[in-house]
């Protein structure tokens, strides 16, 4: 069984077991998360599609930690103009292992 979650504004294909990593949530490492816009449940006989969200569905994620992506450089400049912009950004993140999925 999998399922289609939506978190911080992006859709992730999870199933049992899976690790992935969130917008930053604020809660601590070692407690459960329940993620309820679930877009799509995936059985063996056929999939439960939502409008947006599939009702009473919802899946269990346990917090493993918390942390900060590689940096992203941006970079601005302008030729013969003696302009340059040197900007660094690291995304905090939070990583979820994914307990049950419940439709």
């Amino acid at each position: 069984m999998y399922a289609i979650v939506e978190a911080g504004g992006k859709q992730y294909r999870v199933q049992s077991g899976d690790r992935i990593r969130v917008e930053q949530l604020h809660v601590e490492p070692g407690s459960l998360v329940e993620l309820d816009r679930v877009l799509l449940v995936g059985k063996d006989d056929a999939p439960l599609v939502g409008d947006p969200y599939v009702s009473g569905a919802s899946v269990t994620a346990k917090v493993r930690n918390h942390g900060k992506e590689d940096k992203v450089i941006v970079f601005k400049y302008r030729r013969k103009k003696n302009y340059r912009r040197f900007r660094g950004h690291r995304q905090p993140y939070t990583e979820l292992v994914i307990e049950d999925i419940r439709a």
